[in-house]
């Protein structure tokens, strides 16, 4: 379910070699694994917007240039990232059905995203799939089609599922509006948007009137299940009818 848009994913930088060696240089004595955990300290401190090869060198104690060994650039030092974020993920046990299992999948996912720092913006969009992400995906698919989707059903089901978690986190995480910059909590400014929905004209905006509490009283947590399980009301119609 951590799964990212299809596409050719990028070739990683074979460990230990680099891109342009000089004549005379030695790789430093650095491992991807050290590498990736670097950069996770850094992006926990200062944020994807403060990720810079020359941070993750500093975290292990090398020269920017030394990184150049085990990755070209800092989208494949993203790559190593996104995998090392969901070395984190603990699957949900094999209990219960194919639906509260992909329910439980999804909500652990949530969680992974918004307790580590920017962690969506790195995820989201990439199919960077080291040996976090590839456990991950197996179990996944093993699952849904122990369940009886088909094969392509399963692998559709497998982005679905983590393209609305990463997306949901994304808009979850981003300001609801300029007052939450300056320090207004969200939960005043929905209160603010259903005093404002309420006080609109009826004859103009009558759905907006009658639907201001339904619009703005949800929390986030009951968002997010509402629309997982209407996603999973949709799969569940892919299914072969039960013999």
């Amino acid at each position: 379910m951590p799964q990212n848009p299809i596409g050719t994913p990028a070739t990683p930088a074979t460990p230990g070699a680099p891109s342009t060696p000089g004549p005379d240089e030695a790789a430093p004595a650095l491992t991807r694994e050290a590498l990736a955990q670097a950069a996770l300290r850094v992006l926990e401190r200062d944020g994807l917007a403060g990720l810079s090869m020359r941070k993750v060198a500093a975290e292990v104690g090398v020269k920017a240039a030394s990184l150049y060994w085990h990755v070209r650039n800092k989208q494949e030092l993203l790559d190593l990232l996104t995998d090392a974020v969901m070395g984190s993920a603990e699957p949900p046990p094999r209990e219960g059905d194919w639906r509260e299992q992909f329910h439980a999948y999804c909500w652990r996912y949530r969680r992974l995203l918004l307790d580590n720092r920017d962690a969506a913006k790195v995820v989201a969009g990439r199919l960077a799939p080291g040996p976090n992400l590839l456990g991950l995906m197996e179990d996944q698919l093993d699952r849904l089609r122990a369940a009886g989707f088909s094969d392509a059903d399963a692998a559709m089901a497998n982005y679905l599922l983590g393209a609305f978690v990463q997306g949901f986190v994304l808009q979850e995480q981003s300001p609801i509006s300029a007052s939450e910059v300056l320090g207004t909590s969200r939960r005043d400014i929905a209160d603010a948007a259903g005093d404002l929905f309420r006080a609109l004209p009826v004859e103009t905006f009558p759905n907006l009137v009658d639907l201001a509490d339904d619009l703005t009283e949800p929390t986030m947590d009951a968002r997010f299940d509402f629309g997982v399980q209407r996603i999973l009301d949709g799969l569940a119609a892919l299914l072969p009818p039960a013999g």
